[in-house]
This record gives C-alpha cells, structure tokens and sequence, in this order.
C-alpha cells in the first residue's frame, strides 16, 4: 500500500477505534445526549456527524458505497441507542478501509471528485483535512464524555 493511504488507513482506524471506546465510555445512554448551556451537539450527534461525513467523503464518493448522507439528522437525532451508534461506526470503519485499501495511489494526487470547499483540492489534501476533522471532534466527544461523568 502507498505509505500515504497507509498512514491515512492506520490514523482513521485509530481514531474510529477511538471514538468507539468513547461512546462505550459515557456513563448512561441517556448522558449520550446531554447538552446544557453552550453544549448543542452532544457526543451523540458528533459520533452521527463523524460517521455521516466519513461514510459520505470516503466511503460513497471514493468507494462507491451508495451511501447516502443525510448531515441535517445527524444535528437533530436524539436519543439513538448506544449499540446503534456502535454499529455505526463499525459500518464507518469498514467504508473507510476497504475504501482506502482499493484505492489507487495516482487518485492521491487527482482532485477530489466532489465539490466540497469553493476551491478545487487534490484526494491526498480532502483525506487529511478529514482526518484533521475527525480528531477535532473526537476531542469533543472526549470533553462532552467526562462532562457528562461529574
């Protein structure tokens, strides 16, 4: 495997890794989707948003898994049960490496097949913008988690 896919394989399966070890982490289901004061998106709906846009970006635009978004749901569910949220990252995590493992080197440097930003932007700088973002948001699940243990 190219040593860029495969760095992007390991970090996106250790980050998925750990986002699952978070959900099982927090206290109740129902402290999944507490929000108080600032607080509006839960670590409910970040797992939802994380999965959503890693599904969408990896998995249906570069792997064709016919995956089909719906961003706006994964702001405003609530309540969904753990083991589902568990399963949602597990089918998460198979997009993203079965994706990454078919995935031609050369496309790395091709730009991004979708319109995502207002500028064009090669595959290998869309796949590290989204590893950036799943860390970024894996951080407020962690936070949210132990808010959520006091």
């Amino acid at each position: 495997m190219n040593p860029l896919l495969l760095s992007l394989h390991k970090i996106f399966a250790r980050d998925l890794a750990k986002l699952e070890e978070e959900i099982k982490q927090y206290p109740t289901e129902e402290s999944l989707w507490n929000i108080s004061g600032a607080i509006k998106n839960p670590g409910g709906n970040l797992c939802l948003h994380l999965c959503g846009n890693l599904q969408n970006y990896i998995g249906a635009v570069l792997g064709n898994t016919g995956y089909v978004r719906n961003r706006d749901l994964e702001f405003s569910a609530r309540n969904i049960a753990r083991k589902d949220l568990l399963a949602e990252i597990q089918k998460t995590r198979q997009a993203v490496s079965s994706t990454l493992e078919k995935m031609d080197p050369a496309v790395l440097e091709q730009e991004y097949p979708a319109p995502v930003f207002d500028y064009p932007m090669t595959t290998s700088y869309f796949l590290i913008h989204l590893s950036a973002h799943l860390g970024y948001h894996l951080g407020q699940v962690n936070y949210h988690r132990r808010l959520s243990v006091e």
